[in-house]
């Protein structure tokens, strides 16, 4: 999923007063935690993650393989949450400014 700079300050901007809905905690990413991601994405379209692993190179890799296997866009990353972004099908709820 591409997004131009514009659409993500929107998409950040509407992501800042939301809190985390799901928690990656010691056993890592399992099905269950994608499948959880996944529900909530498809709700919600906008959503906070947080990952709970020791340095920033295990909370990368775990952010990159949870991108690749719920198929959204990864917004931003700070420190150990990130804001993760999909469109709901066939009708987004988010309308987001042009590129």
């Amino acid at each position: 999923m591409k997004l131009s700079e514009k659409q993500q300050r929107f998409l950040r901007g509407k992501a800042h007063a939301l809190k985390p809905v799901v928690m990656l905690g010691q056993k890592g990413l399992t099905d269950n935690v994608v499948a959880e991601i996944v529900q909530a994405l498809r709700d919600h379209e906008l959503i906070k993650v947080r990952v709970r692993a020791a340095d920033r190179a295990a909370r990368d890799s775990l952010l990159a393989e949870l991108v690749r296997r719920s198929d959204c866009a990864l917004l931003n990353r700070i420190g150990h949450v990130a804001i993760l972004y999909r469109a709901a099908q066939p009708l987004p709820r988010l309308m987001l400014p042009d590129a």
